[in-house]
């Protein structure tokens, strides 16, 4: 049975926080595969100031894939530093290859080390774990993936597992260059009003599906208590969007694009973007309407496709925050995370990082939202050191 169209066909939720019933998730099949991307000491990248590379490297590894998969829908996590994404068995020889040529481009231009992971499905049920999916949609050009029963993050430690000739893992030479078509990044990081822009992660630590069910309804319930609305307040504002036009932002996605090294096919293709966030400027201010590029409403789709709160066998979510609404929101997880139903990293910036996958500037188009100066890397670093307090207090 061909199950390359699973995806496609998956029903489409319209609420969020329908991720909150477990009724609405479907096992995955079992003949598809886990891909799994993160840059390795991506902490330590980040404190070094490494934190833009960081995070378009985990954009740059879902699109690569996308530019495989063609009209094959296919669900995927962005997670800061990394991705997760899921393939039918027809794609994932060229999905390894198309990752394999980034991770020799992340190394050759950025100095960095991106570990490429492939799982099969059925390793994880295997292990009696689940892979669970649930779509929702975000606006009319992006459905979001959502999943439910710890394969995901079973399939994570299997990749990063330190262990000699990981097979999880994926390494080697790959002379074919990736395709990059519809990675963007080409705005200011955003500022917000509030203050403060949070980057969270929360993960339950209790035993069974239906208290995890109680336990991320009872964060959503404190969301919207705190900030007036389940969904928190969004990052990224109409307002406080603004086109770039620093040579050292738009040098990322020109590193990535321009095959040759030699300075001169950089240096034009930099100034191309340059022109073209000009040009995108004064249409979106003169409000120019055109068939396949509706300028004049790009600002609105743009904030209407951001993927600041998702799903993963954990909540990340990252959100416009005043510093009283952070300390009420960090009380209450501590409070939780004290009485044993959950762990959570939490991030501060002043502003969010946004980068982009624009397929059709009227249609299909995700913006990947993360919290400036480590965001997610930062908050699963935060996680992860509450985690081992929380089993070293539970062995002593």
């Amino acid at each position: 049975m061909n199950t390359d169209l699973f995806y496609n066909q998956l029903p489409i939720f319209s609420n969020f926080w329908d991720i909150a019933n477990p009724d609405h998730f479907v096992s995955m099949p079992e003949d598809w595969y886990i891909l799994i991307t993160d840059v390795t000491h991506s902490t330590q990248a980040v404190e070094d100031g490494q934190y833009k590379t960081v995070t378009f490297l985990g954009a740059s590894s879902i699109v690569v894939v996308l530019n495989v998969a063609g009209k094959v829908d296919l669900p995927f996590v962005f997670g800061g530093d990394g991705m997760t994404l899921l393939v039918p068995p027809s794609l994932v020889g060229a999905a390894r290859d198309a990752l394999l040529g980034l991770q020799s481009l992340a190394h050759s231009r950025f100095g960095l080390n991106l570990r490429v992971g492939v799982v099969p499905v059925a390793d994880v049920v295997t292990q009696g774990y689940e892979v669970k999916v649930a779509k929702v949609g975000v606006s009319k050009n992006y459905a979001q993936a959502n999943f439910l029963g710890n394969g995901l993050t079973y399939a994570t430690d299997l990749v990063k597992a330190d262990i000699p000739d990981n097979p999880y893992q994926v390494v080697g030479q790959n002379l074919q260059e990736p395709n990059f078509s519809g990675l963007e990044c080409r705005w200011q990081d955003v500022p917000n009003r509030s203050g403060q822009t949070v980057s969270l992660i929360v993960t339950t630590t209790t035993p069974s599906e239906q208290c995890h069910q109680q336990v991320y309804a009872g964060v959503m319930e404190a969301v919207k208590r705190i900030y007036g609305s389940a969904s928190g307040t969004p990052p990224v504002s109409l307002e406080m969007l603004d086109l770039s036009f620093d040579p050292n932002r738009l040098m990322l996605e020109t590193l990535l694009k321009v095959r040759s090294p030699h300075w001169l096919n950089r240096f034009v293709y930099l100034a191309n973007l340059w022109l073209q966030n000009i040009m995108g400027l004064m249409l979106m201010m003169v409000s120019m309407q055109f068939p396949n590029a509706p300028w004049g409403n790009y600002k609105a789709e743009l904030v209407a496709t951001t993927d600041y709160r998702k799903f993963d066998d954990m909540l990340r979510m990252v959100v416009a925050s005043t510093p009283a609404q952070t300390q009420q929101l960090a009380q209450y997880l501590e409070q939780e995370c004290q009485a044993g139903q959950l762990v959570y990293g939490m991030h501060i910036a002043d502003r969010a990082l946004m980068t982009c996958l624009v397929f059709e500037r009227s249609g299909r188009q995700v913006h990947f939202i993360d919290g400036a100066d480590g965001g997610y890397t930062l908050a699963a670093k935060s996680l992860k050191q509450r985690l081992r307090r929380v089993k070293s207090s539970a062995t002593s």
